[in-house]
């Protein structure tokens, strides 16, 4: 190890075959990220400066998305054989180390860098080995933490070797270790598999480390924070609690959520002081809202940014590359793709516009669409400060409309518009007097 400060593990080798799905359990995502990404930002958070993901054979996409994340290596967990084994096959990434290192979880998104902190703190304080434990509601299947009374740990007996006594207590096993890496492999590499699965577990470092002598302490966290995810249910557990303390974050930072129950935000969403958002708002990954935006009801934003005293919705869609000026309007069942709306610029009714440029001011009229695609490439319109396009146009890229430009309603335009010119391509309308009647009157004969 080049830097010998400090080192994560994360162990995200399990299938988890109980989700029922084709994709790796620790890339389900919750508040638009893949689960494994909290635990690293986590452990990124509290200072961890190397990180370390053990994966199982074939598990190519979870690697990716750990090496994309800031993993700085990837290793694999050839078979199955417990969690010690799990964290052996990172070897490489741990001889030789002296910092901090913990073990976390790719399956338990909701810890939180401040409890990490606290358990360096403590091996800061002179320990060796720190287990993060939680009072169970319901211990039943978890690893009981055998203390002296207060938070020196003696052992971890799993509930199937415990007594009743061992199995009253609530204070259980999250599976989270942090260590003084030197101390690491003459732990870890004698843990034997004697037992009833033959295999090799964490658990087991808690005794060695006491036989040495070394200071074991037990460290509390809620409930919550360890929270593994194995199956659907508890995926959607896992999201209710995060949107909680991403609804309540926002609010404490200045936003005002309507009914912050039904408002969905992602892990990075960023809201600034005095947004104002509406009920039933969905955010997507990479969405910006500055001060004193407004995002009325049922929208859908998505790698957007919302300038300042913008106003978004209600039934509106911004897509990725979304840029709303300050001032601007976009309103009921418009959609927003790769385009700019400048300051003050108006698209308010049934609208679509993508990969776009719409000067400061410009009005866009209801039912008008930017052509933008030829079933090959994307194309651009370029929309000038001012202009005003009539309802029920359609603008076929690439074409520009100058400044002050004027587009008659239902006009296709296909070239460019000088500024301040009128443009229209409808056909002229025609009078038939009496010619109503005169069906309604055939139409009564024949019947």
């Amino acid at each position: 190890m080049t830097d010998t400060s400090s080192l994560a593990i994360v162990l995200a080798a399990g299938k988890g075959v109980r989700m029922k799905s084709d994709l790796p359990k620790v890339l389900h995502p919750i508040a638009g990220a893949p689960m494994i990404t909290h635990v690293m930002d986590a452990a990124a958070e509290v200072g961890f400066a190397e990180t370390a993901i053990v994966v199982g054979p074939d598990m190519g996409e979870v690697e990716e998305v750990a090496k994309s994340h800031g993993a700085a290596q990837v290793f694999v967990q050839s078979e199955r054989l417990g969690t010690a084994h799990a964290v052996l096959a990172a070897r490489p990434a741990i001889e030789g180390f002296q910092g901090d290192l913990i073990v976390l979880y790719g399956d338990t998104p909701l810890l939180r860098a401040d409890t990490l902190k606290a358990a360096r703190d403590v091996l800061g304080n002179g320990a060796d080995l720190v287990v993060l434990g939680f009072e169970a509601e319901d211990p039943t299947g978890y690893g009981r933490l055998i203390t002296n009374g207060e938070d020196r740990l003696l052992a971890i007996r799993e509930e199937k070797d415990a007594s009743d006594a061992e199995r009253a207590i609530t204070l259980c096993n999250s599976g989270v270790f942090a260590f003084r890496g030197e101390i690491v492999l003459g732990l870890l590499d004698r843990i034997g598999n004697d037992n009833a699965k033959g295999e090799y577990y964490l658990t087991d470092a808690v005794e060695l480390a006491r036989a040495d002598g070394r200071d074991v302490v037990a460290l509390r966290c809620p409930e919550d924070e360890v929270l593994g995810v194995n199956a659907r249910a508890e995926l959607a557990r896992a999201e209710g609690r995060l949107q909680e303390r991403l609804r309540q974050a926002a609010m404490a930072g200045g936003a005002t959520l309507v009914a912050p129950e039904t408002v969905f935000l992602a892990r990075d969403t960023a809201l600034g002081r005095d947004v104002v958002i509406e009920p039933n708002v969905v955010m997507g990954p990479g969405v910006v809202v500055e001060d004193g935006a407004t995002i009325r009801a049922f929208s859908h934003l998505e790698g957007a940014h919302v300038r300042a005293g913008a106003t978004v919705g209600p039934f509106a869609r911004l897509r990725p590359g979304a840029d709303i000026g300050p001032g601007a309007r976009v309103g009921n069942y418009v959609e927003v793709k790769n385009a700019l709306l400048e300051e003050g610029a108006k698209v308010n009714h049934l609208t679509y516009i993508g990969d776009a440029r719409v000067g400061s001011g410009a009005n866009v009229g209801a039912g008008t669409i930017t052509c933008n695609y030829d079933g090959f490439t994307k194309h651009l319109t370029d929309i000038g400060a001012g202009a005003f396009i009539g309802s029920n146009s359609a603008l076929v890229a690439p074409v520009k409309i100058g400044d002050g430009a004027y587009i008659g309603s239902g006009s296709v335009i296909s070239k460019d518009v000088p500024e301040d010119a009128l443009a229209l391509t409808r056909g002229p309308q025609q009078l038939r007097e009496g010619w109503a009647a005169k069906v309604r009157a055939r139409r009564s004969r024949e019947r």
